[in-house]
């Protein structure tokens, strides 16, 4: 089905994003793809077409405020679920290297389909918990950034997330709405896992008053090997 793409370009072109023909084509395909799976398995809550622009495709590409994405980077999206931001900053920025955490193998099934479907290079699934997976010495501070668009409070998000990050490396977590709360109550568990709070970015959707932060969280030090603590822990008992 050909769908008008107009609203997409400009909102891409108001975060300085261009996107090629072959591009678009593939944005067009991952919503096809997202909505026909949806009908059997519960991937997102938004299905229309403009909604998803918005709220996953452009939101997840809104990460170019904080990073510049055009440098080769590796990037591990923990809780990718439907595949935000992973899969879409893979199709803008073709030079990213990817890793898609998720801990529901039929989420990783239908990613798998996407990665093939879209003939996408650099990017991989992963399925379990980053519990788990943080402490694999294979994952462990091996990644430049970390993002993460799962809905967790920033400390118990940060346990999961940090450990995958090397010294010198970003955490940026995707926060609705103002954060300075819980960015606030978060200071202990960053300082804990070896990293401090860089800044927070705080601005709305393009043509939307959907307000949105990202936390920059930079690792100056080695995380313990304490932490992530085993499975369940961190969102039972935050730090």
């Amino acid at each position: 089905m050909e769908r008008n793409t107009e609203k997409f370009e400009k909102a891409l072109s108001q975060l300085d994003i261009q996107l090629s023909d072959e591009q678009i084509h593939q944005f067009m395909v991952y919503y096809e793809m997202l909505v026909e799976t949806n009908k059997v398995m519960n991937l997102t809550a938004i299905t229309e077409f403009d909604e998803v622009i918005e709220k996953h495709f452009v939101d997840s590409l809104s990460l170019i405020k904080a990073v510049d994405l055009t440098q080769p980077k590796i990037i591990i999206d923990v809780g990718t679920g439907a595949g935000f931001p992973g899969i879409p900053l893979k199709i803008a920025f073709p030079e990213l290297e990817i890793v898609l955490l998720d801990s529901l193998n039929k989420r990783i099934h239908f990613l798998n389909q996407v990665i093939e479907t879209l003939k996408l290079d650099k990017i991989r699934t992963i399925h379990g918990r980053a519990e788990d997976f943080g402490r694999n010495p294979q994952y462990r501070e091996q990644f430049d950034l970390c993002v993460s668009r799962a809905v967790a409070n920033l400390s118990t998000l940060a346990e999961y997330c940090v450990p995958f990050i090397r010294i010198g490396g970003q955490f940026i977590p995707y926060k609705s709405g103002k954060v300075r709360e819980e960015m606030e109550n978060a200071r202990r568990a960053v300082d804990l896992l070896g990293t401090q709070i860089v800044k927070c970015l705080n601005y709305s959707l393009p043509d939307t008053d959907m307000e949105r932060s990202l936390v920059i969280i930079e690792k100056v030090k080695a995380t313990k090997k304490a932490y992530p603590r085993k499975a369940g822990k961190p969102s039972r008992e935050p730090l």
